[in-house]
């Protein structure tokens, strides 16, 4: 909800034009040194390396390999931040091929600006996965409210004066004050030793090193896919932006249903795995699974239905007109076909993760990505958001059902029940919502508010109907959670 809020100020401020495709696009490159350092996988690689220490009773040789994977890794971010920095202007028309040279220049002033905030991100990434690892985890989940305030407030305190530079600026301080101050002040807190050290014969520095090093080098669908939205969506103005909010509605569900649930599930399964219960791990995971999907799929029905109205709630109709509006709607229903497997990828990566196999899930991320590469190329050029939406529902698809038929036979889990059930049942279900929500929406004219409700409710329903009379068992176990919750409140 926080990048919702964050986008809504965003899009209500700059729109969704030429102006607004140049900010997101200047995410690029800091997003892909982030991805070079593996900042994207600290948490899952180094949660098992910490686990393992306080499992054995030594934290304080934890925080020794902290200490040393910290401060290399400090070094090597830094040092890339000032390369990339200077390199800005000859990266900028690779990145937006489609802008013309007022936008490129612009697409560097704001790179520069957000750069270094990926050096405190890297940090703040590490320092949660030290309070992650002993099931503290308040500073880290508030970590993004405080980088999403601090984006807003300085966006709208200088916008006036510094227009979409506010909003940059306010990425930097939000970046320090949130990942980087919260985490840092909640291990000093609970008494960390943090100190410079350049050991790199350290055990674990090589560990980690072997463990980062194919998120490295691979270019899995799930970071590449933004990439191919700014790179083929800059041919088409407004294109960028719009996907980018089409995304960000998509991502609510995806996270309350699914990276939340990753996140929580990922300390019970490496602490399973390191105590050699990988049976039990793989059960848990394919439970949280099950549940995760019914939900996420319901959603999808949901948001798919109601995609325009959602839209002209967030983002109004000051700084944007009906069409454009029409077609983030669009774009969110196409986007949410893999919702599921948004949601599903999160914790099927991290069965591998916790497992201490990055390789894998890495090596078949990048096999699609470099399949799919061409297709987004051709789709881009050709049908612009249209068709790098449903390109990238398709290949996000495809990488979870391979990976989870991977985890499946390298775990040997043959007793742990199958999530393809769920997934077949609920798909057509979800569809089905959506087009039942569609055609209600051509006879009806309320305000979004009402009439996005009415839809969102009625493809839910309409999704949750059809999954029982196909008899989904997790249905029934939603409905208790659910029922439970209420009796608590109440």
């Amino acid at each position: 909800m926080v990048g919702i809020l964050r986008e809504s100020v965003i899009g209500r401020t700059i729109g969704g034009g030429a102006e607004a495709d140049v900010y997101w696009s200047a995410f690029v490159l800091p997003d892909f040194l982030n991805y070079l350092l593996a900042g994207g996988a600290l948490s899952l690689v180094f949660i098992p390396l910490f686990s393992g220490y306080i499992t054995r009773n030594d934290e304080d040789g934890g925080w020794r390999a902290f200490s040393v994977i910290s401060t290399f890794l400090m070094l090597a971010m830094t040092t890339l931040v000032v390369i990339m920095w200077f390199a800005a202007p000859d990266i900028a028309h690779w990145i937006s091929p489609g802008f013309n040279e007022a936008q490129h220049e612009d697409l560097v002033r704001l790179t520069r600006i957000i750069l270094p905030a990926q050096i405190f991100h890297f940090q703040g990434g590490l320092l949660s996965a030290t309070l992650q690892a002993k099931d503290r985890h308040l500073l880290p989940a508030m970590a993004p409210i405080v980088y999403t305030g601090s984006i807003v407030l300085f966006g709208v305190a200088f916008w006036n004066s510094l227009g979409a530079d506010s909003f940059a600026w306010g990425v930097l301080a939000g970046s320090i004050l949130g990942p980087f101050a919260l985490p840092l002040y909640g291990n000093i807190k609970a008494g960390m030793s943090w100190r410079p050290s350049l050991d790199i014969k350290h055990p674990d520095f090589r560990k980690y090193l072997w463990l980062s090093l194919p998120v490295m080098l691979g270019f899995s669908v799930v970071i590449v896919d933004d990439w191919m939205f700014k790179r083929f969506g800059s041919l088409h103005e407004g294109v960028v932006s719009q996907l980018q909010y089409a995304k960000t509605l998509m991502k609510v569900p995806m996270g309350v249903f699914g990276l939340a649930t990753g996140v929580a599930a990922f300390p019970t399964l490496s602490r399973l795995m390191a105590e050699g219960r990988q049976s039990e791990a793989m059960s848990t995971l394919v439970g949280a699974c099950r549940m995760m999907l019914v939900m996420a799929f319901a959603a999808q029905a949901a948001v798919s239905a109601a995609g325009a109205d959602i839209a002209t709630i967030i983002w109004g109709t000051n700084r944007f007109t009906t069409v454009e509006l029409d077609s983030i709607g669009l774009y969110t229903g196409l986007l949410c076909l893999g919702l599921g497997a948004w949601s599903a990828q999160t914790l099927i990566a991290r069965g591998f993760y916790a497992m201490q196999n990055t390789w894998t899930p890495t090596i078949i991320g990048s096999i699609v990505m470099l399949l799919a590469y061409p297709v987004y190329s051709w789709a881009g050029s050709n049908h612009g958001g249209f068709g790098l939406a449903l390109v990238s529902s398709g290949a996000i698809s495809i990488y979870v059902v391979t990976l989870s038929v991977v985890l499946r036979k390298i775990s040997d889990a043959t007793d742990v029940p199958h999530i393809y059930p769920v997934v077949i049942k609920m798909l057509p279900a979800a569809i089905l919502g959506w087009w039942v929500g569609h055609r209600v929406d051509i006879y009806i004219d309320l305000h979004p508010l009402f009439e996005g409700a009415l839809l969102g409710l009625i493809a839910m329903s309409t999704c949750l109907i059809v999954a029982w009379v196909l008899k989904v068992r997790e249905i029934g176990e939603v409905g208790a959670i659910i029922a439970r919750k209420i009796k608590l409140r109440t």
